[in-house]
């Protein structure tokens, strides 16, 4: 009568052994593959290794409720940041906090807006971060870390936010009758990591083994599901992104601008942008003249102008500028946010 209760005593206690040596083969979930020489370094060592890795950044903001700061993630030995593009980085040097304390200065190297990448450059910092290694494979249920300058907390040498989650799926983005929260449109990590806040957009995504699998994208809301949707962009496509930067394949501002005789002007087209109260204040739209050209082209009050024709804009000057290149009687391409929204607009006399 006693037998069977032993050999439930003996199945659960190997059941426990299995579970504890599972367990012990674990850091946070990842298994450790033994017959691979990859270790799995502890909670501790990854979060002070990242940190290292990761900078808080400081710029242009508080016009019209946009915030001032975001995230970036330090790419190799030469102080190289890659960030998202956002309207913080419009300002002549982007304020980089590093991870002891240090406030340094950096230049916008060039963006990427199909992309929503952008990427800058400290110099002299001695600052070493991730490697792109875009063989890396991964798969919905792979847990990570999102690690950022959540809500803008950090502000010296405190540590980044690190936040413990899973990719969902992998899936793209995709457009809905032609407006959209996000420009990219291609495959994106779906995430368990409520990343989608101030502040995190830019910083990274990292595996159990402390290596960087994607960036953090901006907020966004998806408008089938309604709900604001936590996402990171893969190392394809941020290494691309980079690459075209450095080629100079990308929408910068151009040094030698040509201007023509008979340009747009703001006036002809009906625009009234807030004044340039500072060296940078982002191009908003003050207001609209009815049946101009701004009217017909759906331009609204309260539009912030963030490209014309692939060229980024960062000011009124800057746009002012680059109407100065565009003759009067040629249709031109805006990219606007709308709210949450941006959306493309083709400007037609």
């Amino acid at each position: 009568m006693t037998r069977p209760a032993n050999c439930v005593f003996v199945l659960l206690c190997l059941w426990v052994g299995i579970a504890l040596t599972i367990e012990n083969n674990l850091v946070f979930g990842a298994p450790i593959d033994q017959s691979s020489t990859t270790v799995l370094m502890s909670h501790d060592t990854l979060v002070d290794r990242v940190q290292e890795k990761v900078v808080k950044l400081f710029g242009a903001g508080g016009a019209k409720g946009l915030e001032s700061y975001q995230s970036g993630v330090l790419i190799g030995s030469d102080g190289y940041i890659l960030t998202s593009w956002s309207t913080v980085l419009d300002v002549t040097s982007v304020r980089v906090v590093a991870y002891d304390g240090r406030r340094l200065n950096a230049t916008v190297v060039g963006v990427d807006p199909p992309n929503e990448m952008a990427l800058l450059k400290v110099d002299d910092a001695g600052l070493s971060g991730f490697e792109l290694d875009t063989s890396l494979a991964i798969r919905p249920g792979q847990r990570v870390f999102g690690v950022s300058n959540l809500f803008g907390i950090a502000t010296g040498n405190e540590y980044c936010s690190v936040q413990k989650g899973v990719v969902m799926a992998v899936a793209p983005l995709t457009q809905r009758r032609g407006k959209t929260k996000s420009l990219y449109q291609g495959k994106v990590y779906v995430i368990d990591v409520m990343t989608n806040n101030p502040g995190a957009a830019g910083g990274a995504l990292i595996d159990m083994q402390g290596r960087l699998i994607g960036i953090l994208g901006k907020e966004i809301r998806d408008e089938q599901a309604g709900i604001w949707l936590n996402y990171a962009l893969p190392l394809d496509v941020v290494q691309a992104s980079m690459d075209r930067i450095l080629k100079g394949n990308t929408s910068v501002e151009s040094e030698s601008i040509k201007t023509v005789d008979k340009p747009h002007r703001l006036a002809d087209l009906g625009l009234t942008l807030i004044p340039d109260v500072l060296a940078k204040t982002p191009a908003f739209v003050d207001q609209i003249r009815k049946g101009s050209i701004a009217d017909h082209s759906g331009i609204q009050t309260n539009d912030l102008i963030l490209l014309a024709n692939d060229q980024r804009i960062d000011s009124r000057k800057s746009f002012e500028r680059v109407l100065s290149t565009l003759n009067r009687a040629d249709s031109f391409e805006l990219l606007v946010q709308r709210g949450q929204e941006l959306i493309r607009i083709q400007v037609r006399p």
